[in-house]
Formats: structure tokens, sequence, C-alpha cells
């Protein structure tokens, strides 16, 4: 699959910023992180400001963004109508939550609850795209039963990340909170390896002999293609990435995703309130861009089975 500019920036962005709410609102709520004026600005800015601007980009590989709130009235069949419809409504919750964290500067009580289930929104959203690639069986790599485990705990671990910042600066319970997403990106870490062996080594589920249902005669073949010229459909679902590129992406996305921010994680925890939010900053941005290497490889390995019908031997 062409992995798009637009669909990458929207899966990682919102997906830390999701995964900042949902720590925000369980911390907040059991007075981990003491609430207050600065703390409350800076993290919601960011949690609903990478969600925004994920939500908003994703509209940019539509070929009418204006359309978008349309999709949304497909919920009863469609995933990603569903994950519309759960991100607007997990903004209500998670706007009287920052109002309480913010003004108020109190995170718990009745404001705890609004942050809970502000919480569960940010849980459902996530759940809802990574069903929209998990729930799509004409592309083997995106059907796959590790596909949304890896979308909640990479979400998880880039917005604890960007939590270990916010404790780092303003304060709360960093040991928690940095081994919490220590073990959380320990976890992806794991589901994607063995992620990205499965798709290694499972056999294909279509090829060109089951596509013709000539596979029982011996191998089939195309004698000619069924176009003379590029198309839409051979640039979206005809991408390609060389073998060889794929072990050095996988490697870059580990080191800058996993070895490096862990690594800043304990200087940042050894260090405390006192400056430890710099290297808990650039093992946030060490961690987003390893996420992002990953989700290209995502969905430039992705082969959908229309490409047997434009030359490819399986898919």
């Amino acid at each position: 699959m062409h992995p798009a500019s637009s669909v990458i920036f929207f899966t990682t962005a919102s997906g830390a910023g999701y995964g900042l709410l949902f720590l925000m609102g369980l911390a907040g709520a059991a007075g981990l992180v003491p609430a207050g004026l600065w703390s409350g600005l800076v993290g919601f800015a960011l949690a609903l400001g990478l969600i925004t601007a994920g939500l908003l980009a994703s509209t940019f590989h539509l070929g009418h963004p204006e359309r978008a709130w349309r999709a949304m009235s497909q919920w009863r069949s469609s995933w990603l109508s569903r994950e519309g419809l759960a991100a607007v409504i997990t903004y209500l919750p998670a706007g009287v939550f920052a109002l309480g964290w913010i003004l108020a500067e109190d995170a718990r009580g009745i404001w705890g609850v609004f942050g809970i289930l502000a919480s569960g929104g940010a849980v459902a959203t996530v759940v809802c795209t990574g069903m929209i690639y998990a729930s799509l069986r004409t592309i083997r790599q995106w059907h796959h039963p590790l596909v949304l485990p890896g979308y909640l705990l990479l979400s998880l671990y880039t917005g604890g990340l960007w939590m270990a910042v916010l404790v780092c600066a303003f304060g709360g319970d960093a040991f928690v909170l940095i081994w919490s997403t220590i073990v959380a990106g320990s976890a992806a870490a794991a589901v994607k390896w063995v992620y990205w062996s499965r798709i290694d080594t499972d056999a294909p589920v279509t090829t060109s002999g089951t596509a013709t249902g000539l596979g029982q005669l011996g191998r089939v073949r195309m004698l000619e293609g069924p176009s003379t010229s590029k198309n839409f459909v051979m640039r979206e679902m005809g991408y390609r990435v060389a073998r060889k590129h794929v072990p050095k992406l996988r490697t870059i996305a580990a080191v800058t995703g996993i070895v490096v921010p862990f690594a800043l994680l304990m200087v940042a925890g050894a260090i405390g309130t006192a400056g430890g939010w710099f290297p808990a900053l650039l093992a946030a941005v060490s961690g987003s861009v390893g996420v992002v290497v990953e989700r290209w490889l995502f969905f430039a390995q992705a082969t959908h089975v229309v490409t047997t019908y434009y030359g490819a031997e399986a898919a």
C-alpha cells in the first residue's frame, strides 16, 4: 500500500494524543499527578492538539475532505464511521475534565469521573482506528490478530512518553509513570517483533492461482497486463518496499522508538523535577520518530489482493 503521509501523521499523532489523554484521565483521578493551571494548559493543549491535528490530517487523504462528516452516518457497518463518532464524543468529557483540572485545579471527585470517561473514550477511539485496518480481509498484513494490540500499546507508550515530560516538569509520581511507560514500550516492542516475524513467514492468502481458480493446474502467470499505463489502483495498492530496506527500517524504528527513549527515561527519572523534563522531552521526540518509521512500514509492507490482477503472483 502507498504510505500516505497524512494517514501516517494521523495514526501516530492522534495515537499519542489519545494515549496522553488516557493517562491524564486515570493519573489525575487517582491523584498520581497534581492538577494545576500550567500543567493543565500544557497537558491538554498537547493531548487535544495532537488528537485534533491527527483527525484533521486524516481528511487530507479523502477525495472530498469537506464531506468527511458524512462518514459518521455509517456507524452501523463502518469502523471509520465509529472512529469519527467516538472521537467527537470523547471531546465532551475531555473538555469538562480539562476545565476542572485548569480552573478548579482539581482532577479527583466528580472531575475524576469525567477524566475516567475521557480515558474510556480515548481507548474506544484507538480501538476503532485499529479495527479500520484489522477488519480488512483483503490485506493479510492488516487482517492480523496483533494489529489491534499493537495500535493500543503504541498509543499507550507514546502517550506515556509525553506524560513523563509533564510529570518531570510539573510534579507527580514520576517513578510509577516512567516505569509504566517502559513496561508499555516493552510490551509494544514484543508484539511488534512477533507481528513482523509472522507477516514475514506466513503463507500468502491469495495467489494468482486462487484468484483465477486455476491453481490446481500449476503455476499461473499473467501473459499480458490489464492496463497499458499506471492507474490509481496500481499507485495506491501496488506500492512495494525493497526487501533490503525492511531490516534497516525496522532497526531504526527499534533504536529510535525503544532503545533511546528507555535510556533517556532512566536519566529523567534519576534527575527528577530538577531538570528531568529535558531528557524526557528528548525521549518523547525520539519515540515519536520511531513510531512514524514503524507506521510507514505498516503501510508500505501491506499487499492488497487486487495486485494479483495486475501481475503479482501472491498477496
